[in-house]
């Protein structure tokens, strides 16, 4: 009887850094000879995704079960195109931002690298071969990649306008020590194909989004016409802060209304979400919250998490362009009542003067 083939360690390591990938190249260079590449595929123990390139997980993409599939799918297509065109392509746009750990890509994209001579055309296994004028590149592991402010200027105008946004939240946060990164960024992606639909969504921009899925909440609410008074706001009871919510708009009657995305960020863990029991059952204690929860699939229903805010806010009578101090502590304690109070009186005072000049 044969001994049952084990990939030699090195491979193994170097096929966990690549989502499970390894070329011809590299098995050879790593001890897995062509003839045992062949009896593995041939026994379904390995998969053959493209020419020269083998894959370590014999179950179907589709069907692997695990908490990071849609990061692992992203790098899973971005590694199949480098290895597909061999040391020498670089990645760019979407494959780069993957590689740069950027938050925010769609799973579905088209894989781009550039190569010497490329042109635009789709290649091997849908991948785009592009030939780019010279820009910058950085070396992460041992693999040529776009600078990160020219791979996003390279991807934004082939995203989706959600994933446009989330992708330039998520920058602005990773770079919030340095100014001009979006601008310069901006100034790339001019006079690109498709950058017309992408110059709105710079104005939309908010380094304090925590995570793709709250972008995407942002930016639907922002289509259903209801733009978020402030996010990120801290409230507190008798001067004790008892929560940070994502999405706020302030009432006519001086109560919030709160929108929370569940399930991703700091939301997220088992710990986290009990750790949200208490905290909504203060903000709602207190009589000056409206609580909604969504989930970020919810984004994906008709008219997505704005629409259902939308309704919400007609239904107490809520108007737009509101004057909410930005990055406030809001009191739901006597003391932050009473200051309500007297600010929806002022607020009720100025409208009356409005109507009847």
């Amino acid at each position: 009887m044969s001994r049952r083939f084990e990939i030699p360690e090195p491979a193994a390591r170097t096929a966990h850094r690549q989502a499970g990938l390894l070329s011809a190249r590299q098995c050879d260079d790593l001890g897995v000879s062509r003839q045992v590449r062949r009896r593995l595929v041939e026994q379904l123990r390995w998969q053959h995704p493209g020419r020269g390139v083998y894959d370590i997980d014999p179950v179907p993409i589709e069907h692997r079960r695990r908490e990071d599939f849609h990061d692992h799918v992203r790098r899973r297509r971005t590694w199949l195109a480098l290895l597909l065109y061999g040391p020498q392509a670089v990645a760019t746009g979407t494959c780069a931002l993957v590689l740069h750990d950027v938050d925010g890509l769609p799973v579905d994209f088209v894989a781009e690298v550039a190569l010497p001579g490329g042109t635009d055309r789709a290649n091997r296994c849908g991948v785009a071969v592009r030939q780019y004028e010279p820009f910058p590149m950085v070396l992460i592991g041992d693999r040529p990649v776009a600078r990160l402010d020219h791979a996003v200027a390279q991807a934004l105008p082939r995203l989706p306008r959600e994933n446009m946004l989330a992708v330039l939240d998520g920058v602005a946060r990773r770079s919030a020590d340095r100014e001009g990164v979006l601008p310069a960024i901006h100034e790339l992606v001019r006079g690109r194909p498709g950058a017309a639909a992408v110059h709105e969504v710079f104005g939309l921009v908010d380094r304090r989004a925590e995570s793709p899925a709250e972008s995407f909440a942002r930016l639907s609410c922002i289509d259903n016409g209801v733009l978020p008074d402030d996010i990120q706001v801290r409230f507190s009871v008798d001067g004790k802060i008892v929560a940070r919510v994502d999405l706020v708009w302030w009432l006519p009657d001086g109560r919030w209304l709160v929108v929370e995305i569940d399930g991703v960020g700091p939301h997220s863990s088992p710990s986290a979400l009990v750790h949200d029991s208490p905290r909504q059952n203060q903000l709602l204690a207190s009589g000056r919250v409206v609580l909604l929860r969504f989930k970020p699939s919810d984004s994906r229903r008709p008219g997505g998490i704005g629409a259902a805010v939308a309704a919400v806010l007609r239904k107490h009578r809520w108007r737009p362009g509101q004057d909410v101090a930005r990055d406030q502590v809001v009191e739901l304690g006597l003391r932050g009542a009473e200051s309500a109070s007297i600010t929806r009186l002022r607020t009720s005072a100025a409208a009356d003067r409005c109507t009847t000049a």
